[in-house]
């Protein structure tokens, strides 16, 4: 894949996929949003990947809406009502780019250092799992820009931190460093520096990438869907996954794996 704003590169099962705009803190500019969704689309569609690692090049994971961008989406037409429904439309596409990330079928997992600010914790969020650098700052920085967060944070931070606690950094804007972060349950882990951070991630995607990618698909989405939708349904939903899945190859390999004492060897 080639992008302009992102580099992308698979082995092994493990997608690495950097945001690239490090001299503006990967702050993402519209070719920036349109490309996420373009790449997230493709790795989902790509039977070889089995985890993506989402992060920045250069000092920071990202600083959040380029302001360049932020300038553009004001109103475009002279009629306020027409004017607003461009607007609705141009947030619910944004909204997508940051949804494309959780629609995705295999983990994501999102290693953060530097600055991860405004659109970054939306982006953060809608990862599976969050590391990052002890030194790491996390914001939610739309309540200091006279704005309401409004591609995903005050929707999907509840479900990580609680309600209490995204009031509170939504309502103030303060900054939580990655050791906060992770005793707020924001980040799964916190690592010394971003080489360790690198490293433990990419131990972590490695473990996962040998698992059952069936499974590894089937687990995400059962959780995503629980989070949405009451006990009952949730049960009766993975009981029709599994009810096809069960006769999978994968859990076969399993089977043999372990009465011959070896490794599974999945297929892609």
């Amino acid at each position: 894949m080639d992008f302009e704003t992102l580099t992308v590169d698979t082995k092994d099962g493990v997608a690495r996929l950097r945001l690239n705009r490090p001299t503006q803190a990967n702050a993402l500019d519209a070719a920036l949003w349109r490309e996420l969704r373009e790449a997230m689309t493709a790795l989902d569609a790509d039977p070889a990947v089995r985890v993506v690692v989402l992060s920045g090049n250069g000092r920071h994971f990202c600083a959040g809406i380029d302001l360049s961008m932020l300038a553009t989406l004001g109103p475009k037409h002279p009629d306020p009502a027409r004017a607003a429904e461009t607007q609705r439309r141009t947030i619910l596409d944004l909204q997508d780019v940051i949804t494309s990330v959780e629609r995705c079928r295999v983990p994501v997992v999102a290693a953060v250092h530097g600055a991860c600010i405004g659109a970054g914790v939306d982006l953060a969020a809608a990862c599976d799992l969050r590391y990052s650098t002890a030194d790491a700052r996390f914001v939610v920085k739309e309540i200091d820009m006279a704005i309401v967060a409004d591609v995903g944070t005050l929707q999907r931070l509840p479900h990580i931190v609680g309600e209490g606690v995204t009031r509170e950094l939504a309502y103030t804007g303060r900054t939580v460093l990655g050791t906060e972060a992770q005793a707020l349950r924001l980040v799964n882990g916190v690592f010394d520096d971003e080489a360790a951070l690198e490293a433990g991630v990419a131990d972590l995607a490695a473990g996962l990438a040998a698992k059952s990618p069936l499974a590894l698909r089937g687990t995400k989405q059962a959780i995503t869907y629980a989070r949405d939708h009451t006990v009952a349904d949730s049960l009766d939903q993975v009981a029709t996954w599994n009810g096809g899945m069960l006769v999978s190859h994968d859990l076969q390999e399993t089977m043999a794996a372990l009465q011959e004492r070896r490794a599974p060897l999945y297929q892609d």
